[in-house]
């Protein structure tokens, strides 16, 4: 692993403003001055209260209510699922799993994420030439500085019905990064997972190492997969990994065409004994995404849930709670 930091930066998203408010001409003013008396009138004549123009804000500024009004009704329903009562009854039940599961500790409540996605950019140092319409690469997602990370498993190899009942006790997210050949005996376990929600997503047909490939045949690997898994999942994945981490501009290429939007790799790595790290100071930031796989006793020095208790004791004890990716990406 490569060891720097990731330069998080956080990009205006343009849904938080409406276009043209850089400069109003005199005429478009008064012009929307005066709909908004006649509007104002014909209300008041018929007991109604008075309504905007298509597309126009209570300010009068064109565009802006109608690009807010579906992020106002996304933070309503954050707001009600993060509500100090839900959060407490969580908790309590969380309490109750982590004792059970012999977790060191009860894992922390995710902060609430934000109605409108961040943009995320490809980290620095791992950009393709010509990249810039890409699906981008990254290890650390914006998250505005919130102690919250975030949990992938790779692969799909170990499939251990105690990690399902574990994760949904516990409540804890995570996201699947599925390849096929490691899967096609067993679809069922993973439509059980997709059933307790989490998030199904791509990570090739058989897991090359990519950039070995032609184009045509790495976008055989990723759409190929994508076939796969919204045929047996009802959802096509917008979220690639490329096996290894490894990747050339012909690989997100072929995943854009296969109707990826981004590429998130890792910044540590989770095994039930030890954590693995990418950046120089060996620690935990925000916003970082962990990897581990869908392993058992014959290839690490543990079990799933073993592993779960391990990464859950340094996530919680660094003072980090464990949210879901795509509530991000």
């Amino acid at each position: 692993m490569q060891l720097v930091r990731q330069k998080e930066e956080m990009i205006t998203q343009a849904a938080y403003r409406a276009p043209g408010t850089g400069r109003w001409r005199g005429r478009t003013v008064l012009i929307a001055l005066l709909v908004a008396a006649l509007g104002s009138g014909c209300a008041a004549g018929s007991g109604e209260p008075a309504k905007s123009a298509p597309g126009a804000s209570a300010a009068g500024k064109p565009g802006q209510a109608a690009a807010g009004a579906p992020h106002e009704q996304k933070a309503a329903e954050l707001d009600a699922l993060y509500s100090p009562e839900n959060v407490r009854r969580t908790q309590a039940a969380r309490a109750v799993a982590a004792k059970k599961w012999g977790l060191a500790s009860t894992p922390l409540p995710a902060p609430q994420p934000p109605a409108v996605k961040p943009a995320i950019s490809t980290r620095e140092g791992f950009e393709v030439e010509g990249g810039e319409d890409l699906p981008p690469l990254f290890t650390t997602v914006p998250v505005d500085g919130k102690k919250v990370v975030f949990l992938t498993m790779d692969d799909g190899s170990e499939k251990d019905p105690e990690l399902l009942r574990m994760m949904s006790e516990l409540k804890i997210p995570y996201t699947a990064f599925l390849s096929d050949y490691v899967i096609n005996d067993n679809y069922g376990y993973f439509k059980q997972m997709r059933d307790r929600g989490v998030a199904i997503q791509n990570h090739t047909l058989n897991h090359p190492y990519m950039p070995g490939l032609s184009y045509e045949d790495q976008k055989r690997e990723i759409c190929g997969q994508q076939d796969l898994l919204e045929k047996n999942y009802g959802k096509r994945p917008t979220l690639f990994r490329p096996p290894y981490g490894n990747y050339n501009a012909d690989t997100l290429r072929a995943a854009k065409e296969c109707g990826i939007k981004a590429a998130p790799i890792w910044a540590s790595e989770a095994y039930p004994d030890h954590m693995e790290w990418r950046e120089w100071d060996r620690d935990m930031h925000p916003g970082d995404i962990i990897l581990t796989h869908f392993r058992g006793r014959d290839e690490w020095k543990g079990t799933m849930p073993d592993m779960i208790r391990h990464v859950m004791k340094v996530v919680t004890d660094k003072g980090y709670a464990v949210g879901k990716l795509e509530d991000y990406v």
